[in-house]
């Protein structure tokens, strides 16, 4: 009995050792908070442009919206690098939500407004410009507010179900994330090498995106989360070549394929909802 008991004391102790020698050490916790960091100065860099191109520095805002591009892939190496390396944390994950409005919220707003609606001439449809800057600065704070609530709603929200289901197994985003609502406008910028908008008749298209990008960051609708591409390493050699062939057709082609990529992707979020209403409707027999 006696030595049943100190074997189990034994397998105990070695169990605690194993444990406490798989637990990351306290400095790799600060590794997430690296890339969360560079996600913020990204954002940060990205506003400093957006200030120095409504100064008549139109590189300026190629700038801005390249920045906010490597925003994006900071934001998406962050979590990963803390599921790797298991240092994931309550502060790590305030500090990255903290870090996601200042960049895809302030920087894209203020992008936004300043390249399609305050660099309009003065002399072509003044009264229609007139018109459209305050309207510009209601839609692009809109912007910044409903992604400020999609993230609000992510943080708090536990396995969150879209309004239309999609593929059992697969895992979904709720609404557009924010990245994603900022790499939109980001993209259009770049696609024109930061060209401001110099028509109002474009600026009112330019509402009209912003709007429904707004929209679809604080909708109910299914968008594709791509996190089992995070598991699957059966063929880590092949997932390697693919990622750089990927990466250096964008870099080649950067203007092309990122914005469609990035309207790709909010296009599909309607396209699912569209055709999810559509089969709903057969199968209830309406229309």
């Amino acid at each position: 009995m006696e030595q049943a008991a100190e074997t189990a004391r034994l397998e105990t102790g070695t169990a605690e050792v194993g444990r406490q020698a798989r637990r990351p050490s306290r400095g790799m916790y600060v590794l997430p908070s690296v890339f969360t960091a560079g996600n913020i100065a990204a954002g940060f860099y990205a506003i400093t442009e957006s200030v120095r191109g409504a100064g008549g520095e139109i590189a300026a805002f190629d700038h801005a919206a390249l920045a906010i591009g490597f925003a994006v892939l900071f934001d998406g190496v962050d979590g990963r690098v803390a599921r790797m390396t298991r240092t994931t944390s309550d502060f790590g994950r305030e500090l990255d939500s903290l870090a996601d409005v200042v960049t895809f919220g302030v920087a894209p707003a203020l992008l936004a407004y300043v390249w399609g609606f305050r660099m309009l001439p003065m002399n072509a449809y003044p009264m229609l410009r007139e018109r459209i800057l305050p309207l510009g600065v209601v839609f692009c704070f809109a912007f910044l507010i409903c992604g400020a609530c999609r993230l609000a709603r992510f943080n708090i929200s536990i396995n969150p179900q879209p309004r239309n289901p999609g593929r059992p197994g697969r895992k979904y985003f709720v609404g557009m994330p924010i990245p994603a609502g900022a790499g939109v406008i980001a993209s259009v910028v770049h696609c024109f090498d930061g060209s401001p908008i110099t028509d109002a008749r474009i600026s009112i298209v330019w509402l009209l995106l912003l709007a429904g990008t707004g929209f679809l960051m604080v909708s109910n609708w299914r968008f594709w989360s791509g996190k089992e591409i995070e598991g699957n390493s059966r063929q880590p050699f092949q997932g390697f070549v693919l990622l750089a062939l990927a990466i250096a057709v964008i870099a080649r082609f950067s203007e092309i394929m990122l914005i469609s990529i990035a309207l790709g992707y909010l296009v599909s979020g309607v396209l699912a909802r569209l055709a999810y209403a559509w089969s709903r409707r057969r199968r209830l027999g309406i229309g």
